[in-house]
């Protein structure tokens, strides 16, 4: 059963929800056509107001001030952002479909038939970084390394293979298998905007003329294709949300129980990034503490000489594992000198990076381009593209430099254990 469409009716109102798939030709097409014969009383969709124009118009990187993204701690995100849209932009350019370009035409097609629509998903930024949050380094590093691995695939998708995102059974499947991966990734992308995309389309119907009955008939549903929607709903009373396949069953299951009362409207919470909690904060001291510790230890156990030689040592796995992350990103000179220097001063203040010194030298000593800011999206999508692009190469810096210099320490502290216990 291929569940595309789903109306479900809540008292007076009716709610069409489109599954799609972000770029699928077909979809495309259902969207325009459903709106054109439901004349809908509002369409929303599932995009937030940065990804709709970045879809809509030119990726605005020549603003994107690199620097505040180093000087933030965004690089990470950044990453990922960029790792994920390369992705879906590589299976659009296969099929001949632009990402998102279901959503836009829904947008358009509404404006052209003078029909309001609503943005109805969360900021992408907010929804990176709650998830983010979320991740300890090694759930992060996991994470990383899938989006880079799925980046440089060269395994060809077909338009059918496309379609089949659509099935329930095969989105099931997937939304299983990340959560086994990742599950504080799962719920953060699927669950909460799920909870979010819900609340969003609910309050849309709230704010169309008339009163939604919040009892009688909630949940009553149906699905299929054109022609077999339930026609309960009066005309201009009806909702149609466009939305991506995946989201479609836990909408439908977060609308019932606003309906019933079991849930609130209100998703505030969930549009907000948590605090740091104690033990994550506590958590970047312990390196830090346990390399000081030893090094304190060698002055009483092994005499000055020696613990001077520890540092010595602490200080050449930290700091030349760092200056190697960034000479295999064909990092500036200088980016590679502040790397190894600037390695051992970040261990020790564990509120900041070596990457934030590497990454600011490196845009700072290569100047990022108009045409680096306009290609970054081709760019990604291949190793020699992130080599030729000075956005990526610094971000390539950031990087490899952090996990050089996070590698060093875990390298250095049975070196130092070994000097002082062996």
């Amino acid at each position: 059963m291929n569940d595309t469409r789903l109306a479900l009716t809540f008292g007076n109102r009716e709610i069409i929800l489109i599954g799609t798939a972000h770029v699928s030709k077909e979809s495309i097409d259902e969207v325009r056509k459903t709106i054109l014969e439901e004349k809908p009383a509002c369409v929303c969709v599932e995009l937030d107001e940065a990804r709709y124009n970045a879809i809509s118009k030119k990726d605005n990187w020549e603003n994107n001030d690199m620097m505040k993204v180093f000087r933030e701690g965004r690089g990470f995100l950044l990453i990922a952002n960029l790792v994920l849209s390369g992705i879906q932009r590589r299976m659009g350019t296969e099929l001949g479909v632009k990402p998102g370009e279901e959503m836009i035409t829904a947008l358009q097609t509404a404006e052209e038939q003078k029909i309001p629509h609503s943005l109805c998903d969360r900021s992408v930024q907010t929804t990176l970084r709650r998830a983010w949050s979320r991740c300890n380094m090694w759930s992060k590093s996991k994470l990383l390394a899938s989006l880079l691995t799925s980046a440089f695939s060269t395994e060809k998708l077909t338009s059918e293979e496309i379609e089949k995102l659509k099935e329930r059974s095969e989105l099931d499947s997937m939304i299983a298998e990340l959560a086994e991966y990742l599950p504080a990734i799962k719920e953060t992308l699927i669950d909460e905007r799920d909870k979010f995309l819900a609340a969003k389309i609910w309050t849309t119907a709230k704010e169309i003329p008339g009163t939604v009955n919040a009892t009688p008939a909630a949940g009553n549903e149906t699905s299929g294709t054109a022609g077999q929607i339930s026609e309960t709903a009066e005309t201009g009373k009806r909702i149609i949300a466009v939305v991506g396949a995946g989201h479609m069953q836990g909408i439908k299951s977060h609308l019932e129980k606003i309906a019933k009362g079991d849930e609130g409207a209100d998703v505030s919470g969930l549009d907000k990034i948590p605090p740091p909690t104690l033990f994550s904060k506590l958590a970047g001291l312990i390196v830090p503490s346990i390399i000081v510790a030893l090094i304190v230890l060698g002055f009483f156990r092994v005499g000055v000489d020696m613990s001077l030689a520890m540092v010595l040592r602490w200080i050449l796995w930290n700091g030349s594992l760092a200056a190697l992350g960034s000479l295999l990103a064909l990092g500036h000179p200088l980016a590679i000198l502040v790397s190894f220097v600037g390695a051992p001063i970040a261990t020790l203040n564990p509120f900041i990076g070596v990457g934030l010194f590497s990454g600011v030298t490196q845009v700072t000593m290569r100047k990022p381009r108009v045409i680096d800011a306009q290609n970054i999206n081709l760019d990604i999508g291949s190793i020699k593209g992130i080599y030729r692009n000075r956005i990526l190469r610094a971000l390539l810096v950031f990087f490899l430099s952090s996990i050089g210099g996070v590698a060093g320490n875990f390298i250095s502290i049975p070196a130092l254990a070994g000097v002082l216990f062996g």
